[in-house]
């Protein structure tokens, strides 16, 4: 009898995975829909894994082989909505870090103005399995951005050595962050990239005349080699 599938070839190689290669214009085609029927008012709760084949003019089967359920389906949706981090200069720390945070101040700012974004999330994070794989994902990847130009700013003097890489992170970031969960009201306006990152870079540059004690902790920004 013939196996197919997760078979070995000859040689202990495994075997090639048979039948069609998932198309990426079935996907985006998917994630489209649920994006139009969000946009027309259907609600998250109304959603179903069968309308959402039948609107996009798929078959159900073919949703099921992508996505396991509909919060699978929703955390890609939620991720077709983030943009990529801006590519940075590199020339300068400072402008580097002000063009992280106006990214996320734009990114604030959509997130409120859209009717859609707010719901997708809203039910997202009622899953914590599936929030969780957003924040390992995309969330971790933005952080890791600041870390790398925080990493070349200990490097080249601009900031002080032995600081912890997560909690500068912070430093920059839970400002914006704070207008967002705790005073929904307060307003994001230009130039707060700006003020933020020159506020906690005062803080953080190195002191004239002193020197830094002892070696960098873990997950700390060191100095230079």
């Amino acid at each position: 009898m013939s196996g197919t599938g997760t078979g070995a070839a000859p040689g202990g190689r495994p075997a090639e995975r048979r039948g069609r290669p998932r198309s990426a214009a079935v996907d985006t085609t998917v994630v489209e829909t649920v994006l139009r029927l969000l946009e027309e008012g259907v609600t998250v709760g109304e959603l179903s894994m069968e309308r959402i084949a039948r609107e996009a003019g798929v078959g159900k089967a073919t949703v099921y082989r992508r996505w396991a359920d509909k919060e699978a389906l929703l955390l890609d949706v939620l991720r077709s909505l983030d943009d990529a981090c801006p590519e940075l200069a590199g020339a300068s720390v400072r402008d580097d870090l002000v063009a992280l945070l106006e990214f996320l101040r734009r990114r604030v700012l959509a997130k409120r103005s859209s009717a859609v974004m707010r719901a997708v999330i809203a039910h997202v994070q009622t899953q914590p399995k599936l929030w969780r794989e957003y924040h390992d994902t995309v969330v971790a990847a933005r952080r890791q951005a600041f870390h790398a130009v925080l990493l070349r700013g200990a490097a080249t003097g601009e900031i002080r050595p032995g600081l912890d890489a997560e909690l500068l992170t912070d430093l920059f970031v839970s400002p914006m962050l704070s207008r967002v969960m705790l005073h929904e009201w307060r307003e994001l306006p230009d130039g707060l990239a700006e003020q933020i990152v020159d506020t906690v870079l005062q803080g953080v540059r190195p002191q004239e005349g002193t020197a830094a004690r002892g070696g960098p902790s873990r997950g700390s920004v060191p100095g230079p080699a």
